[in-house]
């Protein structure tokens, strides 16, 4: 197929992806789940952030369950303290994966040169008093004070925004810590809908009921590294994560991107494409054997990737002008 001309339209999809976490259990912040929608019904919908219906909730369970009493303590003070500040769910989720990276949710009297207490503040950096830092209400407040003047923080990832604040010379270690993050705020802070997205507003409009399937499964992954030929279940690259999502649905389909859109069995374009169908991104976007990369579509201007190294499965919000973007999209087991 080398220099052929892949032909596209614009046609705007019209599908509305949503996305909530489970019934949450073993409150220890009180309030009815009522109040809880009603406190952040003014939050916007934004499925791309996290935290996803629990991320990997297995790997978040697992870890908060390893938690002891002080630990769960000071994510359940962070959450009742976002709540008085009238902060979003996404703000307590910040501030929980800051406080496990930096001293395991423990407001510790020592640590790196000056640093101390649940964010290893330091004196020295005008954080505030070592009396001050080691009260953790004067901690988590003065965390959230930062926060709330990062730039477009509610639209970051939250470990990106927990690097923000603490400024690390390690970015990438907040991320380790998602989807704990999710499931506590999901349990200690009974919000069965942290990205504000609402249960029944609308639901996916798959390409097929196995797109369905396989929607639901690579939605599981979110939050999982990415890893170069990974095939999970820990890790996934970009197409071996498409193999196992459309595994789930009974759906075999090649293992390698570029075969995967050579061996599609329906092609529409790229402008048409519904939940489920497989988008492609090509050095020759004219060329598939050039196809380097590829995602599931989720309709909204969203899909669900395993980007690259150092990043994790995550939803993405799509640039139709992408020069790089193959102009048919590629919808598998119709």
């Amino acid at each position: 197929m080398r220099g052929a001309i892949l032909l596209g339209v614009i046609v705007t999809a019209l599908v509305t992806v949503v996305i909530t976490s489970g019934t949450a259990v073993n409150t220890v912040v009180g309030g009815t789940q009522q109040q809880e929608n009603s406190q952040f019904a003014n939050v916007s919908c934004n499925a791309a952030l996290g935290p996803w219906q629990g991320g990997d909730q297995r790997s978040g369970s697992d870890d908060a369950a390893r938690l002891t009493d002080e630990q769960r303590g000071t994510a359940a003070l962070i959450i009742s303290i976002g709540k008085q500040r009238n902060l979003p769910p996404l703000a307590w989720q910040v501030a929980i994966q800051a406080g496990m990276t930096e001293s395991g949710l423990r407001s510790l009297n020592y640590g790196d040169l000056d640093s101390v207490g649940i964010f290893q503040m330091r004196p020295s950096m005008n954080w505030g008093t070592v009396a001050q830092i080691l009260d953790p209400s004067y901690a988590i407040n003065k965390f959230f004070d930062v926060l709330q003047n990062v730039p477009d923080w509610q639209h970051k990832r939250p470990g990106d925004s927990s690097q923000a604040v603490e400024r690390s010379a390690f970015p990438d270690r907040y991320h380790q810590w998602e989807s704990m993050g999710a499931y506590l705020i999901a349990n200690l802070g009974k919000v069965t809908d942290p990205t504000g997205c609402g249960q029944g507003t609308g639901a996916a409009l798959p390409a097929s009921a196995a797109a369905a399937t396989a929607i639901k499964f690579a939605q599981g992954q979110l939050g999982k590294p990415y890893l170069w030929g990974g095939t999970g279940p820990d890790a996934y690259d970009c197409s071996g994560l498409m193999v196992k999502a459309y595994a789930a649905a009974g759906v075999i389909i090649p293992r390698v991107a570029n075969d995967q859109y050579m061996r599609g069995t329906a092609y529409l374009p790229v402008r048409q494409a519904q939940a489920g169908d497989l988008l492609f991104w090509a050095t020759d976007p004219t060329d598939p054997v050039t196809i380097h990369h590829v995602a599931m579509y989720l309709g909204n201007d969203q899909y669900l990737q395993a980007p690259q190294d150092n990043d994790v499965v995550k939803i993405s919000k799509i640039d139709w002008t992408n020069h790089e973007l193959v102009a048919q999209a590629v919808r598998p087991g119709v």
